[in-house]
């Protein structure tokens, strides 16, 4: 089975982050180097260590003694989170082909020959569909509201873009290379740069060890930030809203004064207009709210800080 040599560089690179996995690497290395030995493709994989408190260094560090041809290692000082443990990884890859891959089994690696191979059909990216999603309720319906609305802002309609397993040219990959955000969404900005986006389904199993890293909180977080990240609609429909609460605030206006020429003064009604007061108040917040979201955003980008600090490397 061909594998790289020193200075020659790999069809594939597999970029997995890796954030308190001490349950899943060894059986996810496993599996993975099975698989992608079968291909006969020649590959890496580059492990991305986000900052785990638990074994997952030590555990990695095992398993590149044992695979040096095909294993290599990145360790953050601390945690910077996901997105930007692939970005390290992206910075490093050699191979024509990249393949994103979470570490915690629930999405098969047995799955990553499958993207390929879709993607030398002549695609830019390939996106995986969790079509049987093993997920609880309260993470799949924001996935969904988040999925449709990212379709609307990227301009791509794809079903799922939470997931990871994703395989992209190397010309993409160096696209999104020369982008330093401070945060972004790869799986929404690969889309901007490529020409040619399809999805596939792929399998997704419950998680057998460990714990998810994303909590309510979190996933909550991240969709206020792939909104605001990628457009100025979420703004411009607030504003778009507020202008029509507006016409129908002047138009409530009218009707009430009208009703007092006819009437006459009356006390009735004062618990509507508090409701209606509380929508107003309500939607003001919502805006100042997202223009302090788009002004964190320039915030942290004009301070020019590292998105990340590696501490140490295994090649």
């Amino acid at each position: 089975m061909p594998s790289p040599a020193a200075g020659q560089e790999p069809y594939l690179s597999v970029v997995i982050p890796v954030y308190n996995e001490e349950d899943n690497l060894v059986e996810l290395h496993a599996r993975l180097a099975a698989t992608l030995n079968a291909t006969g493709w020649s590959w890496e994989v580059i492990y991305v260590d986000d900052g785990s408190r638990d074994r997952s260094w030590e555990i990695l560090e095992n398993l590149h003694r044992q695979d040096r041809q095909h294993v290599r290692l990145v360790r953050f000082n601390r945690n910077y989170g996901q997105h930007m443990a692939v970005f390290a990884g992206f910075e490093r890859v050699r191979g024509k082909v990249i393949v994103t891959l979470d570490a915690d089994l629930q999405n098969p690696p047995e799955d990553v020959p499958k993207l390929v191979k879709k993607l030398e059909e002549g695609y830019d990216v390939v996106g995986g569909w969790r079509q049987q999603r093993r997920d609880s309720w309260w993470r799949k319906l924001p996935s969904w509201v988040v999925n449709r609305i990212t379709s609307r802002v990227v301009g791509v309609d794809l079903k799922d873009y939470g997931c990871m397993l994703r395989a992209y040219t190397r010309q993409v990959v160096e696209a999104m290379n020369q982008c330093q955000e401070t945060s972004s969404f790869i799986p929404a900005l690969a889309n901007t740069f490529a020409r040619e986006v399809v999805e596939i389904p792929v399998g997704h199993a419950e998680r057998a060890g460990g714990r998810s890293k994303y909590s309510l909180l979190g996933l909550i977080r991240l969709h206020f930030d792939l909104m605001t990240g990628f457009s100025v609609l979420p703004i411009q429909f607030v504003s778009l809203l507020g202008s029509l609460v507006a016409l129908v605030g002047l138009g409530f206006g009218l009707f009430l004064f009208i009703r007092r020429l006819i009437v006459g003064p009356e006390v009735e009604g004062v618990f509507t207009l508090f409701a209606i007061l509380f929508v107003f108040v309500g939607l003001q917040i919502l805006g100042v709210g997202l223009m302090g979201e788009y002004v964190g955003r320039i915030y942290r980008e004009v301070r020019r800080r590292p998105r990340f600090v590696i501490s140490e490397t295994r090649d």
